[in-house]
């Protein structure tokens, strides 16, 4: 539960892991991909009581219109 400070700074690096197995890849794309579309990821974490992960993740405020005319929002 919770993670070392010294790590929280490395968490979206590619590779990084703690663990002895797994690519750390996981972190990373969920960054890059909501960096992608405008939004923002960040972590709050206390070791021994545990962590939580915010993703803010920007609405577009124009209705996408499909081919058809209509409202794909619904």
């Amino acid at each position: 539960p919770g993670i070392m400070k010294e790590n929280v700074s490395r968490l979206f690096d590619p590779f990084f892991t703690t663990k002895a197995t797994g690519a750390g890849l996981g972190l990373a794309i969920v960054h890059s991909t909501v960096k992608r579309h405008g939004g923002e990821v960040m972590v709050q974490s206390i070791v021994g009581e545990g962590t939580t992960f915010s993703l803010l993740i920007p609405v577009d405020p124009e209705p996408m219109i499909g081919t058809d005319g209509k409202n794909t929002d619904s």
